[in-house]
């Protein structure tokens, strides 16, 4: 049963009661929310009850395992969430900005492991004094609400925000282990892949901009529509896909910004580099309006931007007007 509503107020509230809210909003359980906050149960439900006498209405129903946002907690909930995130990225900024200078980046989990996180060491040798922090992550972070400096990104140019920064392009090509190459038959042509195993990310078919790493779109590119291989294996994840590849499971369909350390090495062999297929998506970098003036940020960015023009020189990718430095 909801509780009866009180008279309405028309102060201000105070703020100590709102996370225990927003805990108790999240989980829908007053147990589970204790527990994150490292608190009873009664104090946590004390706060709540605080939090509803100031506001003059009730924010849940009680139940007997559970609770439930009224309208008004759910409305409640809408603008409570993002202000204490906000309220927090602010004092981390803060607490950061007198402590050592430091870096935040987001990107997702296999640009980490196959590009960035192996030269990292370079800018670290270079810049001693700039900590790192990497989240990886496949969710899109908001650069202004967060403590997070900068994105790298992998869209078409149509989807990213103004003053993106494009790093590089892409091209899909096959890609096998020398020792898949020495072991199986020959592969010389596109219909050699009929003897082999073809590895590719298993959401291909269900998201639009995915379909181009697909091997059927390579195979129709290609005049290979009714190729059949010796079978199919599918992975979520770029990293997966190399993976798979390098202990010799089948031929890739990789993308080649990631791998290009790995052909480079000898490690992966491009097995038909006569039939590469363009790619509509590319490689970004997008910097928080809140964190581009700092000098570490700025240093950064111009060497993630180096980095990057090695990769484009390795692939054969052509430099673009959009690829300078945009911080100066």
């Amino acid at each position: 049963m909801q509780q009866p509503s009180v008279h309405l107020r028309t102060r201000a509230i105070s703020a100590g009661n709102l996370r225990a809210f927003a805990a108790v909003a999240r989980h829908l359980n007053f147990r589970a929310a204790a527990e994150e906050l490292a608190l009873t149960q009664s104090a946590v439900s004390r706060q709540i009850q605080a939090l509803e006498e100031e506001i003059g209405v009730s924010l849940f129903l009680r139940h007997t395992r559970a609770v439930e946002l009224t309208s008004a907690g759910a409305q409640m909930m809408r603008a409570v969430e993002p202000s204490l995130e906000r309220l927090d990225s602010t004092v981390r900024l803060i607490r950061r900005s007198s402590g050592r200078k430091s870096v935040a980046i987001s990107t997702w989990a296999s640009f980490a492991s196959m590009w960035l996180i192996s030269r990292l060491e370079a800018f670290q040798s270079e810049y001693p004094d700039i900590d790192l922090r990497i989240d990886a992550t496949d969710n899109l972070i908001d650069l202004d609400t967060t403590d997070v400096d900068l994105a790298i990104r992998y869209a078409a140019p149509s989807t990213v925000p103004p003053g993106a920064i494009r790093l590089f392009g892409e091209q899909l090509t096959a890609v096998a282990s020398p020792w898949l190459l020495k072991t199986g038959r020959p592969l010389r042509d596109g219909a050699d892949l009929a003897h082999f195993a073809v590895i590719e990310a298993g959401d291909a078919h269900r998201t639009h901009h995915l379909e181009w790493l697909s091997w059927r779109r390579w195979c129709d590119t290609h005049g290979l529509e009714k190729l059949e291989p010796k079978r199919w294996m599918y992975f979520n994840y770029a990293y997966q896909i190399a993976q798979a590849a390098l202990t010799g499971q089948g031929v890739a369909l990789a993308r080649m910004p990631l791998v290009a350390d790995s052909l480079a090495s000898g490690d992966l062999i491009e097995v038909l580099p006569h039939m590469r297929m363009e790619s509509p998506m590319a490689y970004w970098l997008i910097v928080g309006p809140r964190s581009a003036a700092r000098p570490e940020i700025k240093a950064f960015c111009t060497w993630l931007q180096l980095q990057a023009a090695g990769t484009r020189k390795a692939i054969g990718d052509t430099p673009d007007p959009d690829t300078v430095d945009q911080l100066d």
